[in-house]
């Protein structure tokens, strides 16, 4: 089991150091090609809309036939396979239909992987966030270093060959994950039906919808409003850097004292401090205070995650724990992607960063509304049936 620890903490690292050369540099790409904000929303959000019905397929395949190693695999080589259409091929319908087949495959693949991490800490009686920091850590270091990279390759038109080069090492670490075979059982059709009626589950999916539209618009458009305020290439790559620096130590230590707080409660508290962030970074027009904001994605992003994972996995039965989690990474990925990179770019292109930023306050200010009150009904119901 260490050896499966350990393995997972590399896969988890390489894994997300390969999505620190998109989300940063692919925006500028796309702005070189002259796609407006709009466009490039559409582009960064439009896949992940798709995982919406393709994360709880694979999710669904993975339980029914207990393989989540091979399901990975070809995952990741159709991911490999898309990104060439996206770098050799011209035109924006070209772009558009190869990020929807990159996200579609490389974002059905996370939610596997934690399903594997997930298992396996709980086996070894460690946290989730011990080994999945280890993502944030990966995503840290070419955060932190593509852009000199990029540079030093003549610039950010050669993101391919830095983008392939990082895929090796994944590819290599699962062929020493060890599969999880489950219990023998597959899982029928009615058992994937009965999550769709879970009410309470789909009402928190419907909350972390609200919660985490400014956040998919952040991720999408934060290179590109940076950009306008003055901000270098390199510099953008340092706002994600920080980002991903800022939720290692969430996740190492989270785990330690969150069985002390309802799940909710957290959530709550989170969407309030999303609204502070929100309204920062609509205020503050200095690109340097803004990269260093992204530090708060330590109390916001990092802690929404880990307690989202486990309210969701907690919701759900245990067979359906990798259907369960795929279907909040499609309403996190998905749902809450789509809209917000075409809202947010829509009003960046109509008015600007500062109202599209403004926007995300007012919808994560209604969300702790929404989570905390939920908190309390639920509260109230527990003491009412407990008399």
């Amino acid at each position: 089991m260490k050896k499966q620890i350990w393995t997972l903490r590399g896969l988890n690292f390489s894994y997300y150091a390969t999505t620190a050369v998109l989300m940063p540099f692919l925006p500028i790409y796309f702005g070189l090609k002259g796609y407006s904000s709009s466009q490039i929303g559409l582009l960064m959000m439009f896949g992940p809309f798709v995982a919406i019905f393709a994360q709880p397929l694979w999710g669904y395949l993975s339980d029914r036939y207990n393989t989540s190693k091979l399901i990975i695999g070809v995952l990741w080589l159709l991911t490999m396979l898309s990104s060439v259409g996206i770098f050799y091929t011209s035109g924006y319908v070209w772009a558009f239909v190869f990020m929807l087949l990159l996200y579609f495959f490389m974002l059905s693949s996370a939610p596997l992987l934690d399903s594997l991490t997930i298992k396996a800490t709980l086996q070894e009686g460690l946290s989730y966030g011990s080994v999945r920091m280890w993502g944030s850590m990966g995503y840290t270091l070419i955060a932190m270093t593509a852009g000199i990279v990029l540079t030093a390759l003549g610039g950010v038109q050669h993101i391919p060959m830095l983008y392939w080069s990082i895929w090796v090492l994944p590819f290599v670490l699962l062929l020493f994950l060890k599969d999880d075979k489950g219990s023998g059982s597959r899982i029928s059709f009615s058992a994937f039906t009965s999550v769709l009626k879970n009410r309470l589950f789909l009402w928190f999916l419907f909350l972390v919808f609200i919660l985490m539209v400014p956040h998919r618009m952040n991720d999408g458009l934060l290179v590109l409003y940076l950009k306008d305020l003055g901000a270098s290439d390199s510099m953008a790559g340092w706002a994600w850097a920080l980002a991903a620096l800022g939720e290692v130590p969430t996740f190492a230590l989270l785990g330690r004292i969150m069985h002390r707080f309802h799940e909710l409660a957290l959530l709550g508290i989170v969407a309030v401090l999303y609204t502070i962030r929100w309204m920062l970074y609509a205020w503050i027009t200095d690109p340097t205070l803004l990269i260093w904001l992204q530090l708060t994605h330590s109390v916001t992003f990092a802690v929404f995650w880990i307690v989202a994972v486990q309210y969701a996995v907690r919701l759900v039965p245990e067979s359906m724990r990798s259907t369960g989690q795929a279907m909040l990474s499609a309403v996190f990925l998905g749902m809450a992607g789509i809209t917000g990179g075409f809202v947010g770019g829509y009003i960046k292109d109509e008015w600007g960063g500062h109202a599209m930023y403004i926007f995300g306050a007012v919808m994560t200010a209604v969300a702790s509304v929404l989570i905390l009150g939920t908190h309390a009904y639920l509260l109230r119901q527990k003491k009412t049936s407990g008399l």
